[in-house]
């Protein structure tokens, strides 16, 4: 039998390294849990003014632009309710719904949609039954003096860089 690197390294065989696998995948999940307990999320405050939701697309747009992505912007209240929507030229069609749907799922469970991903990619895949979760990065709650105003969602380029373009639209805040 072949051991690998990693194995002859530690010093454990097959079944050590299952155990191993398993303590490490409970302490994820604990820290997910962590994360998202109700004492951590902040609570709604005022939902996000037309004026202040184009502030946000504008940067978005503008990060967008400077790394020549084209994606949809979409900036919803507190109700999840859309204020405000843009998109660039040529941007995918489905990206349209997309935007919406991560902007709601972030102001609605008051956590950025990236949390969702993480916890399916660690396997609690649970999270794809919770009603308009999107388990996909790119939406991200709007903060105002501690309280979740609304929410940006981005679609159009890869799932990273559209986390990357609503983090910096929501320092416009």
């Amino acid at each position: 039998m072949i051991k690998s690197r990693q194995q002859s390294a530690a010093g454990i065989g097959e079944k050590g390294m299952k155990v191993f696998s398993r303590l490490i995948l409970s302490l994820g999940m604990l820290g997910f849990f962590g994360h998202v307990s109700a004492e951590q999320v902040l609570s709604y405050g005022p939902g996000i003014q037309l004026q202040q939701a184009k502030r946000v697309a504008e940067v978005a747009a503008r990060e967008a632009k400077r790394q020549n992505l084209r994606v949809a912007v979409a900036i919803v209240d507190t109700a999840g309710h859309l204020v405000y929507f843009e998109k660039a030229d040529d941007t995918q069609t489905a990206s349209v719904e997309v935007a919406i749907a991560k902007a709601r799922s972030a102001s609605n469970f008051r956590r950025p949609t990236k949390v969702f991903e993480d916890a399916v990619v660690g396997g609690r895949t649970s999270i794809l039954g919770l009603p308009g979760a999107v388990p996909v990065e790119g939406g991200v709650p709007i903060v105002l003096n501690d309280r979740i105003i609304g929410a940006i969602g981005i679609s159009g380029a890869s799932s990273v860089e559209d986390g990357v373009i609503a983090a910096a639209a929501v320092s416009a805040i």
